[in-house]
């Protein structure tokens, strides 16, 4: 299991200052998200990934396995409390007023 982070960057989230990476490439069971601009899941048979509102207010998941994205806090589009993404789904997120909302996508399943 690893974590490869790219080019290192600082954001402003909730008023705070994260260190955080413009990429990560995760190979987690699960991985709660630290304010990257992307994440790419892979090497894993499935990952369960955490939306985490505290470091990170805008993401996009691409998917190299099956996944399982949870909000730390809300719902999903005012509805869910979790989806299921197949291999080769990319689903971007934004958070907003309590909850994460999808902003696009081009996979999603199961929801």
């Amino acid at each position: 299991m690893a974590i490869l982070r790219t080019i290192p960057s600082q954001r402003i989230i909730n008023g705070e200052i994260i260190k955080t990476s413009e990429v990560s490439i995760v190979s987690e069971l699960e991985y709660k998200t630290n304010g990257e601009q992307c994440i790419i899941v892979r090497n894993v048979a499935e990952s369960t990934i955490i939306l985490n509102s505290k470091t990170t207010d805008h993401i996009v998941v691409k998917a190299m396995t099956r996944i399982t994205i949870k909000p730390d806090i809300g719902k999903i589009d005012e509805d869910y409390d979790e989806i299921v993404a197949d291999k080769y789904a990319c689903i971007e997120f934004r958070f907003c007023s309590g909850n994460w909302y999808i902003l696009s996508s081009d996979g999603l399943k199961n929801s």
